[in-house]
């Protein structure tokens, strides 16, 4: 965990920014000491986002299947799933 107190996002934003862009990690800014705000890469936010709409999706998929209701074949959620890992590992743009 990356921890900068609020002030050097005013004095060293191209330091902070180069941090967030280098490590893929949010950089915590502290105000008098306490959590104020997370800044972090737009790419690594991006990634972040589809994740979780993925793993939204993977719940709703499995909430349906365990009260019977119908979806999709396990052919067709590996083939989706095989797409939105290259998505995210090669950082392609398809729909989800």
């Amino acid at each position: 965990m990356l921890i900068k107190p609020s002030a050097s996002i005013r004095q060293n934003y191209n330091e902070i920014a180069a941090l967030c862009k280098s490590t893929g990690e949010p950089v915590y800014l502290t105000k008098n000491g306490e959590g104020d705000l997370v800044v972090m890469d737009i790419e690594a936010f991006v990634r972040r986002e589809k994740m979780l709409k993925l793993r939204e999706e993977l719940l709703s998929v499995e909430e349906d299947r365990l009260v019977g209701r119908a979806g999709t074949t396990p052919d067709e959620l590996d083939s989706y799933l095989e797409s939105i890992i290259d998505e995210v590992e090669h950082g392609k743009e398809t729909s989800i």
